[in-house]
């Protein structure tokens, strides 16, 4: 046994190199994913600390496409320090994921407060004949999440616009989609949607908020396997030398 390592042990770390790269990669897509979602729902959350765990994961992911090269040539070649430095790194980037999965829990119990603090203020400005930003991303939100008003379509009876308007209606986003000639008229209110959309948006923020801890766990899960077969197969190697 004078030859440091085992042709299969190399083989089995080498595919799991490739698992690693791969599960940067969807560490990497979920943080993106968290960004263009977050764009469409920041007029009713306005604390931008909320994306804090998504750059970590993000910047955690691109990292480790580097760390996962340096850890494939390391095993390749046996390299003792290089294995060993490698394990040194993962446990520094598991620490920051647990951390990632504890921001994530801290913002996702914020998401409620946040909503009903900001969510108020939004409906008031709407503006349905100039839309600004704000009143597009209330359109935008009713139409994908199927919901009308803050709790349900008669919240738009107090808003600024409402009054402006007097035509008695709401915004056409508040109509089912499967309807072609509603008008938003409240004297048909079995055309608009009936489910506010202030828990909705609590609801889909926090599910967001999820996908960043579920993807911090399972890849912080990943690097344990990964770290536990380096060490133990550095362990191997120890042993066949002596």
């Amino acid at each position: 046994m004078g030859q440091c390592g085992i042709t299969s042990s190399k083989t089995v770390l080498v595919f799991l190199n490739l698992i690693f790269w791969a599960a940067a990669g969807i560490l990497c897509y979920v943080g993106a994913y968290v960004f263009i979602t977050y764009d469409d729902y920041d007029h009713f959350f306005e604390d931008v600390y909320t994306l804090i765990p998504a750059v970590i994961i993000i910047a955690v992911g691109t990292l480790l496409f580097i760390i996962g090269l340096i850890g494939c040539c390391a095993t390749i070649r046996e390299s003792r320090c290089g294995l060993a430095t490698f394990v040194i790194i993962l446990l520094l980037v598991f620490i920051t994921e647990v951390v990632v999965v504890v921001l994530g829990y801290i913002y996702r119990a914020k998401v409620e407060d946040e909503v009903d603090h900001s969510i108020q203020k939004v409906y008031n400005g709407y503006n349905g004949t100039n839309p600004d930003a704000a009143s597009r991303a209330i359109d935008y939100v009713q139409r994908q999440l199927r919901c009308c008003g803050i709790h349900n379509y008669s919240d738009w009876e107090n808003t600024v616009w409402f009054k402006q308007t007097k035509n008695n209606s709401v915004p056409l986003s508040c109509c089912k989609a499967a309807l072609s000639n509603c008008t938003g008229s409240l004297t048909r209110p079995m055309d608009l949607y009936s489910e506010g959309c202030e828990a909705l948006v609590v609801k889909k923020l926090q599910e967001i908020m999820m996908y960043v801890i579920w993807a911090a766990l399972a890849f912080a899960a990943i690097q344990c396997c990964k770290a536990v077969l380096i060490a133990s197969g550095h362990v191997v190697c120890l042993y066949s030398t002596m």
